[in-house]
């Protein structure tokens, strides 16, 4: 490489430090990012959709920064490196013997290109990626994207390859970060900032209340079949505006011999043609098992886009929908309402 201009191998060299930084900068911010800041921003943002599926595919995306940062160092040991020494080489041929300034030039020329490399190439693009994840995800996200598609069968190759030794020696590989804390690290966390003196005793009491809801069972909060209002899949638009005026309900259920089918809302009713029955009107609806902690169904019926869900029994010694006649015993219903409720009676009594 002693025979390349000297201003087209600085080019380069320049080219390959920024390539670095950039592979080193996607990979700690998707690491350090947080998901639910990238969720909110992915609702009007192709490029935090990027960076979100980025995220969910974060073994590929680590090959792939890690496959980048391996080349361009290997490029510029190739091409910056004898560049520098070629530069230095005449400049010390005045002062010493030739040999010993060839060894120096070499010596130098690693020096300078490790040091640009480290401290340009990966320490201050890693620094600025922990400082602002969110935001140097996304901006990065769409390019390394579009890497990744290109290079995506090695990259398969070489993850399946260092999962494969992982599993080796009993390590299971995952394909990303943990989104948060899990309730033990934080009640943790709360009992420590409480020794600390960063919490005082109420709120303490308070954060330690809103935890416990995590261990609670959602059985604690359903409504039981028996309790709700309720239509049979045939019944007219005049049978579900007067069962929703004699209950007091806005949305009924809907029952064939009993067992749930879905949910109605008087809304629907009010705007339909005659005609229409309430399995025309039906909207599904998630159903869950009665020992889903609180938290867990909330987030359930967030992503769904659902207000309510229906609860079925669960066997308790094997976790499966106890039978009934073939069919799972279910057992009430569930809202949104219920569970803020809860939330809320709980830190009110803390």
């Amino acid at each position: 490489m002693s025979d390349m201009n000297p201003l087209l191998a600085m080019v380069i060299s320049v080219a390959l430090i920024a390539l670095s930084a950039f592979f080193v900068a996607i990979e700690f911010a998707l690491v350090a990012a947080r998901r639910y800041r990238l969720e909110e921003a992915a609702e009007t943002s192709m490029s935090a959709r990027a960076a979100l599926r980025s995220a969910r595919d974060l073994s590929l995306l680590l090959a792939g920064s890690q496959l980048g940062i391996t080349l361009c160092t290997l490029a510029l040991g190739a091409i910056t490196k004898p560049a520098v020494k070629h530069l230095l080489e005449p400049v010390l041929y005045g002062w010493m013997p030739d040999a010993l300034a060839t060894t120096l030039a070499f010596v130098l020329s690693l020096v300078i290109v490790t040091f640009l490399h480290l401290v340009v190439g990966e320490m201050a693009p890693k620094s600025w990626a922990i400082s602002h994840p969110e935001k140097s995800a996304t901006l990065l996200a769409i390019p390394m994207r579009a890497f990744m598609w290109l290079t995506r069968p090695l990259l398969v190759v070489l993850n399946g390859m260092a999962n494969w030794c992982l599993h080796r020696v009993g390590v299971d590989a995952v394909d990303e970060v943990a989104s948060g804390h899990n309730p033990d690290d934080l009640r943790e966390l709360v009992d420590h900032s409480a020794k600390a003196g960063a919490l005082d005793e109420e709120r303490r009491d308070q954060l330690a209340s809103a935890l416990e809801v995590n261990s609670r069972p959602l059985r604690e909060i359903t409504t039981p079949l028996v309790e709700l209002a309720g239509v049979g899949p045939d019944a007219s638009l005049e049978d579900v505006k007067r069962v929703s005026r004699d209950s007091g309900h806005l949305r009924l259920v809907v029952l064939d011999e009993h067992r749930p089918l879905g949910v109605v809302h008087v809304r629907d009713a009010l705007t339909s043609p005659e005609g229409t029955t309430a399995a025309d009107l039906m909207r599904p609806v998630p159903t869950l098992g009665a020992e889903t902690p609180i938290y867990a169904a909330l987030s359930i019926m967030r992503e769904s886009r659902s207000h309510l869900a229906l609860v079925e029994e669960a066997d308790a010694d094997s976790g499966a929908s106890a039978p009934a006649r073939g069919r799972p015993a279910l057992v009430g219903l569930v809202t949104m309402q219920d569970m803020m409720d809860r939330l809320l009676l709980i830190e009110s009594h803390a």
